[in-house]
């Protein structure tokens, strides 16, 4: 009987998704509070799996690194310590959560799956600190495939595209305290060269971005399934509409000149 953990890495203990998982009062499915920026938490949830295998020495089979938060700026209004608290999160977490698990998974001969973006593949204006860890994602995944190769275990990527609004990461109110603070932390002469019209104008274009996107998550998660289950999973899975599966495609193999003036500018 396969034993389901799911690592939750929210701060609070009474968070909703905790609650319903845990409401289906399931034998073969536990909930382990945790933060992916921890290592000791993350050592602790090792310990925690282990202890809850059956046979430790046949491993764990699937770890699925999904843990991420975003934000959103141009260079110029983004703090160094906004890009260190995304990447931390999203980028040193998966490796951190990875290099952890990596014993149990390798005695399954198992899956890792790590959350990856369609703007892991592709930068977008304003958001900078989001693509620069989704990018070394993708750098950390092939790697680790071509080293897990020879020893059986299979690395997937899946790459979503807009699906911000069935996440509700961004309410109109928190995206206005973003920018609120964004603006008063800026320097003087940042503030004044770009001017509050211009600043404003982007912070817009991000609500309307914000209120897009797919409400259906179900791609997303039919294609972590499948990266799990299938004897012979995908190295990448673009659960996205046609318009961003087009835009990838262009943005990655036509030359930029082109890709920038068709998107860009």
């Amino acid at each position: 009987m396969a034993l389901s953990l799911v690592l939750d890495m929210s701060s609070d203990k009474g968070d909703d998704g905790v609650k319903e998982l845990d409401g289906l009062k399931s034998d073969r499915l536990r909930t382990i509070q945790l933060n992916v920026c921890k290592s000791e938490e993350v050592e602790k949830a090792v310990e925690t799996v282990r202890s809850s295998l059956g046979d430790p020495e046949k491993g764990m089979w699937g770890l699925v690194n999904n843990a991420g938060i975003s934000t959103f700026g141009e260079v110029e209004f983004t703090s160094m310590e906004t890009y260190k608290e995304v990447a931390e999160v999203n980028l040193w977490g998966t490796v951190r959560m990875t290099k952890s698990f990596l014993p149990l998974i390798r005695r399954a001969k198992g899956r890792v799956v790590n959350i990856s973006s369609m703007l892991g593949r592709m930068a977008n204006p304003a958001r900078s600190p989001y693509c620069i860890t989704k990018f070394g994602v993708e750098a950390f995944s092939d790697c680790l495939r071509y080293e897990m190769h020879s020893l059986g275990v299979k690395v997937s990527v899946v790459e979503p595209g807009n699906f911000i609004a069935a996440t509700s990461l961004y309410s109109p109110e928190r995206i206005q305290a973003i920018a609120n603070k964004m603006w008063d932390e800026l320097p003087e002469v940042v503030r004044k060269d770009y001017g509050r019209k211009y600043f404003d104008e982007k912070i817009a274009k991000m609500e309307t971005y914000c209120n897009s996107g797919s409400t259906d998550t179900s791609p997303v998660i039919n294609a972590v399934t499948h990266a799990l289950t299938a004897a012979t999973p995908y190295t990448r899975y673009h659960p996205m509409d046609y318009y961003w599966w087009l835009r990838m495609q262009i943005m990655t193999h036509l030359p930029g000149a082109v890709s920038d003036k068709i998107y860009i500018h």
